[in-house]
């Protein structure tokens, strides 16, 4: 496995950290200063984080769910409150664009979206976006949550977000679409991108335990 390590300035003050692991270059650290500093995103306060689990795979076998947990034992040692929303196998329901909140109310579903989710991001300083490849995009299960986010866009604005993404192909536009999708999302919610990490080439559980992207996700769990 190659593990040489690349790095670039992206801007003034921001580094980007790409890893060669499952065989593409495909972590993003937008963050001030690098990962190895451990309070740059939390300022060495307890932050509440909410990740979001999306893949319909279990435990065992889902590729995402395994860097996310690596996520979560990183940003356990730091003391932070998190809380994980399991998006595949929860009530949940898509938006039908009916109004009934007027973006700043509860949702006409009352599932485990308006009950559990939004309660806890409402209260998050960190949202973490956790999802397979499907189709070049976020799985549906995460996209519902998304879509769900206009009963409270103004209210969920001004937050700081990471992203975590696997897949089985490893070519270098493989992530580029939901990336953009991302970056668009940040924009639009105007969040903080804290982090990314893309995980190219990592098809089965195997493949991802096998890859440097579980120590990435840990560090950036740590870094916060």
């Amino acid at each position: 496995m190659n593990r040489r390590q690349f790095i670039r300035l992206l801007t003034v003050g921001s580094m980007a950290l790409y890893v060669s692991g499952c065989g593409a270059n495909s972590v993003v650290q937008s963050v001030n200063q690098p990962v190895d500093n451990q309070t740059v995103v939390s300022g060495g306060s307890t932050m509440n984080i909410v990740v979001i689990n999306s893949s319909p795979h279990s435990e065992a076998q889902s590729t995402s769910r395994y860097l996310a947990q690596k996520f979560i034992d990183g940003a356990s040692t730091k003391g932070h409150n998190i809380f994980v929303f399991d998006a595949a196998n929860e009530d949940t329901h898509p938006c039908k664009g009916c109004d009934h909140c007027h973006m700043d109310g509860d949702c006409i579903f009352n599932d485990a979206i308006q009950t559990k989710l939004m309660p806890k991001m409402l209260d998050a300083d960190l949202l973490v976006l956790v999802t397979p490849l499907y189709y070049f995009g976020m799985s549906a299960q995460l996209k519902t949550i998304v879509d769900r986010f206009y009963s409270r866009t103004t209210r969920l604005s001004g937050k700081k977000s990471m992203m975590i993404s696997t897949a089985w192909n490893s070519a270098d536009w493989t992530m580029e679409a939901l990336q953009n999708h991302y970056e668009t999302l940040v924009r639009y919610m105007d969040w903080t991108d804290v982090g990314q990490v893309w995980a190219t080439g990592c098809g089965t559980r195997s493949m991802v335990e096998r890859s440097d992207f579980g120590d990435v996700a840990y560090r950036l769990g740590e870094s916060i």
